[in-house]
């Protein structure tokens, strides 16, 4: 699929006259039109809700977006809560999924009345103790053997999330004999998954545990979480999730399993960060350098403490474009590099691209998840800004890049260094 882009060089440029590189810049236009996508095809479960990741992207504007288009927000730590506070979401309107869980977090999510997704049976008591129990209760389910995992996410079995089988059994009965009423389900084992059937096999194995569970403890079950992971075509070639294919390989499973043994409406709900944002948020940067050794380099202004998948993620792929050139034959070989002190720091190696001059402007696509949300400090880096082009077209700050002063506030240290 080709990659296109919601603006040209003639816009950028403008923009970079108001915001120097490197930035993020999110597409609001295509955002809302993709999480409308979502909902609609989902429609024919009522109740269905998208708790968006907010790891994915944590910045209150575009949360805001999201939540005007219906969606909740899933939860993972104490600032996430104060985050999908700040923007105004309430009750079980928010996921509190987590592990290894603070008390304080625990605290926190009971007094916005968040759904808690607990991981572990031990947690029970730990969540008794130190909180309370919420009205609603829900489990991560860890189905171990019974369902693969994939490159990212690993083997269900290896992996820290979740209680096994029988434990998920004990934990509903136990909660049961503590007056909790109400109940949902939850598993998470895939990251960036393009194959639709393989959140139809997990809606199916939810929906067998849902069948189960009423029939063995007399639990109903308010809803399935089936999680999210749902992949985005980074590499060309290859193709988008159908969502299509996926709602309707549900719906298909939902009659089979849940409306046969009347145990309907159970509400559907996902929690997918980079499906929604992912491929609309592009980093821009400027080329600083060009370098001709045993290879030709192509020097940016960004590096990988602006997006360190390419660093982390095994063959990780981004498209770049190089604007006012998208026409240009990609004839030349570059290694496109950032100017960290590691030879970690590569946006791609041996990628064809056109003829590349000092003062171009790189976009990099695939940008909109995953990416400012996991920037970092190495070498004194500095966090970059995040832009919206909204859906009138023009280019706002959200977030602005960081200074020196952001980076010295949390030493207790002269400001000597200003004088250098």
């Amino acid at each position: 699929m080709e990659k296109t882009l919601p603006f040209t060089k003639k816009q950028m440029t403008s923009i970079m006259k108001r915001y120097p590189t490197p930035f993020y810049i999110y597409d609001e236009k295509a955002i809302r039109a993709n999480a409308r996508r979502l909902v609609r095809e989902f429609a024919w479960n009522e109740g269905f809700k998208e708790y968006f990741a907010v790891k994915a992207l944590p910045n209150p504007y575009i949360l805001k977006i999201l939540k005007e288009e219906g969606f909740g927000v899933d939860c993972s730590s104490l600032t996430e809560l104060l985050l999908a506070q700040a923007v105004g979401f309430k009750k079980e309107e928010i996921m509190f999924t987590s592990n290894d869980t603070p008390a304080k977090e625990f605290i926190k999510a009971k007094k916005l009345g968040a759904i808690i997704n607990l991981d572990d049976i031990s947690h029970i008591e730990f969540l008794e103790e130190n909180a309370g129990f919420p009205e609603l209760v829900c489990f991560r389910f860890n189905p171990g053997k019974l369902k693969k995992g994939n490159e990212i996410i690993g083997k269900p079995e290896e992996s820290k999330y979740g209680l096994k089988k029988d434990q998920l059994f004990k934990a509903y009965e136990l909660m049961k004999q503590k007056g909790i009423k109400r109940f949902g389900l939850h598993t998470m084992v895939a990251s960036n998954e393009l194959d639709p059937e393989y959140f139809v096999k997990t809606a199916d194995l939810l929906f067998d545990l849902v069948v189960e569970l009423s029939e063995k403890l007399g639990i109903r079950l308010e809803f399935i979480n089936i999680g999210g992971g749902i992949g985005i075509a980074y590499k060309p070639g290859q193709n988008a999730v159908d969502l299509s294919k996926v709602s309707k390989g549900i719906k298909k499973s939902y009659q089979q399993k849940i409306v046969r043994n009347h145990l309907d409406p159970i509400k559907i709900f996902m929690e997918n960060g980079r499906v929604i944002t992912g491929p609309y948020g592009y980093l821009v940067s400027s080329v600083l350098h060009k370098k001709n050794t045993y290879k030709e380099y192509i020097g940016l202004d960004a590096s990988i403490a602006d997006l360190v998948r390419v660093a982390l993620v095994p063959e990780a792929y981004h498209e770049i474009t190089v604007l006012g050139k998208e026409r240009l034959l990609g004839d030349h070989l570059y290694d496109v590099t950032g100017s960290l002190c590691t030879n970690l720091d590569k946006f791609a190696i041996d990628r064809k691209l056109p003829p590349v001059d000092i003062g171009d402007i790189a976009v990099i696509h695939n940008t909109g998840a995953h990416g400012h949300a996991m920037s970092f400090n190495y070498n004194g880096k500095l966090r970059c800004a995040e832009l919206l082009l909204t859906k009138e077209g023009k280019a706002e700050l959200i977030r602005r890049a960081e200074t020196p002063d952001d980076y010295f506030a949390t030493l207790d240290f002269n400001r000597s260094w200003r004088s250098i």
